[in-house]
Formats: structure tokens, sequence, C-alpha cells
């Protein structure tokens, strides 16, 4: 009977070189598993929140279903003399155009929702670019402003879709305190998820046609004030140019020789 001695340290390349062909097989939105796996994978991120040491904050709303309490919400933030982003879907923009007027006469800022609300991810890029351009024509059409903000249906994105944004110039806006509101939580729950979470260059979700958001909304914005935080829109809050933003979503600001730095790298 013969035997045979096998090194520890043999096993271990072996099973090193088996899981680097693994890894290297796999890939998921065009990143391979390997790079995510030792933690340099050139996944791209939509922005979350904002590094700032001013306390300010944006508040945000998804319209997709409903209209009846947009109005509500938009008198309560003049009573608080509040900005925010209305993330309007296509078909929304399109059945309650006299409110996308009202929103945009009165100075709150618009972004598109997608054109259908699709899971965006599933789509080819040639779809994808079609959600976004049907989307923004039809509120341009109702405002004749420029569209500047995206925000993926259900907070899903893919390197892929936030190409095919930056190339019509938009910028994916994710969040970083979600109300919850969709879930019919009281208007006092809504208002200490926000408090519990809130920091400073925070991002909001909120819904417009949620139960409780008329009930939540002097509730967030009083706490807020009270706290020293101004409420604005997303434009107001984020950086428009020499930025970077990394892998949890935050933007940060470059300074000038970060500038320098990135374009003598290109």
């Amino acid at each position: 009977m013969r035997f045979y001695v096998i090194k520890f340290r043999t096993i271990i390349i072996c099973l090193a070189v088996i899981l680097a062909t693994i890894l290297l097989s796999v890939s998921i939105d065009g990143v391979s598993a390997a790079q995510v796996f030792f933690g340099y994978a050139n996944r791209k991120v939509p922005i979350y929140y904002v590094d700032t040491q001013e306390k300010q904050v944006a508040i945000s709303f998804d319209a997709a279903w409903g209209a009846d309490k947009t109005e509500g919400i938009m008198e309560i933030l003049k009573e608080y003399n509040a900005g925010a982003t209305f993330f309007l879907v296509g078909f929304w923009t399109d059945k309650y155009g006299d409110i996308v007027k009202k929103i945009d006469e009165n100075g709150f800022e618009i972004g598109t929702h997608s054109n259908t609300h699709p899971d965006m991810v599933k789509l080819s890029p040639e779809q994808m670019k079609q959600e976004l351009e049907s989307s923004i024509k039809l509120i341009t059409d109702i405002t004749n402003k420029d569209v500047k903000l995206f925000r993926a249906p259900f907070g899903s994105y893919s390197n892929a879709l936030i190409d095919v944004a930056d190339s019509l110039n938009l910028k994916t806006i994710q969040w970083d305190v979600d109300t919850l509101d969709w879930k019919g939580i009281s208007g006092q729950e809504i208002c200490e998820r926000v408090i519990n979470k809130v920091r400073n260059g925070s991002i909001i979700l909120c819904h417009n046609n949620s139960d409780h958001i008329l009930e939540a909304l002097p509730l967030v914005l009083d706490r807020l004030q009270k706290q020293g935080y101004k409420v604005t829109s997303v434009g107001d809050l984020i950086y428009q140019e020499n930025y970077t933003i990394d892998r949890n979503g935050m933007q940060k600001s470059l300074n000038k020789s970060d500038v320098e730095e990135e374009n003598n790298a290109e």
C-alpha cells in the first residue's frame, strides 16, 4: 500500500488557484467577482448623501401613484420656507400635468423617476435611454426647463444605467434617509425615522401620496429646523462639478489640487 504526503502549503495554493478561477469566471453587471472580492471593483454609485460641514439636508418626493396630497405638501413646504425635489414618473406627469406646472411655478425642483417605473437594470441601454428621454420630454414640455436629476425606480441601478444617465447630463440620486412612509406608518414614526438617521448632507426619501405624509411633513420640518438644519432641494445640496463619489455614495467636493491631479491622470 502506498501513502502520499501532500504538504499543507500545496493544498492552500491549489485552493487559491481554484478560487481565483471561479472569481474570474463570474461577472456581475460587468464587474468581475474577483474585483469585488479583492475590494477594487470599479462599480459606479449614485449620490446617496453629501460630505458637507453645513447643516443642510435635502428632502425629496417620488411621484408615481396618485396626486391628491401633492398640493398640500407644497403648502407645508412653503409654510416652512423649505425647498424640495419631486422625482416624477412619465405616466404621472402625463396624467397630472396641471400639478406638474404648479410644482414648477412654486419653485420646487423636478427630476425624472423614469417613464413607466420599471426595474431599469433589466433593460438594455437603448431601452434605458428611451425611458429617460421620454420622461424628460414630458416634463420639459410643461416647464420649459432642463431636467438634471434622475432617481431610479426601486433604487435599482447598475453601471450601465448610470452611464446612460450621465450621457444625458443627469446626476443619479439615491438617498441615505428612508422614511418608509409607503408602509403606512404614522406621521410620528416617519418623523422619528428621519430625526434618528439624518446628518449633514442627507437626502431624505418621501413619497408624494403616502398615507400619512401630510401629518408627518410638518413634524419633520419643525424638528429639523429646530436642530438648525436648512431644508433644500437636492440640486441645492449636491456639488455640481469637481466632485467624487465614494463606494458608500458620499459625494465629496474636490479641492483645486485634487482636480489638477485627476486632470493629469487623464
